[in-house]
């Protein structure tokens, strides 16, 4: 089992009149992410393409989505400024439910390091450089029923 997680391209500066931030778009910089992310996994055994409600998110993995056939398929629980917990249970049923196959998640930048941060404190390996950069990619591997056993994180150019 492969999990991809992809953090959302650019979209712009913050809406300081949305207290929640939801209605922000992709950027023309994002949407070169987007189609990035897309070139980057679309030969990838990728079953399953899940996604924060938000509308960055949801840009950010429909090129990717279009590419292999697949619905993006919202999940609140992927959404900015979720409880790690909960987020957590997205990955734990996304796993259970594709035993062996690949799957895309796409979040946000508070939410991604949570998740990078709980497999780590449960023993993931991440050789390399590590980052949560706008437009990239983390690999997980290794399911083991508790955490990802290695990790691996690409910054698209």
């Amino acid at each position: 089992m492969t999990l991809y997680i992809v953090r959302h391209g650019s979209a712009g500066r913050r809406n300081g009149a949305d207290p929640g931030d939801t209605e922000r778009h992709l950027d023309p910089k994002g949407q070169r992410q987007a189609a990035m992310v897309a070139d980057h996994l679309c030969a990838e055994p990728v079953d399953a393409v899940l996604s924060s409600p938000l509308p960055r998110c949801v840009q950010t993995v429909e090129p990717l989505a279009a590419a292999l056939g697949l619905e993006v398929v919202v999940e609140p629980r992927l959404a900015e400024g979720t409880d790690i917990d909960r987020a957590w249970k997205v990955i734990e049923e996304t796993v259970e439910g594709l035993s062996g196959k690949a799957a895309v998640l796409c979040s946000h930048g508070d939410v991604i390091p949570e998740i990078i941060r709980r497999n780590e404190s449960r023993g993931m390996r991440v050789p390399g450089v590590s980052g949560f950069a706008k437009g990239s990619v983390w690999a997980l591997h290794g399911w083991d029923g508790s955490r990802f056993t290695k990790g691996s994180w690409n910054k698209l150019r």
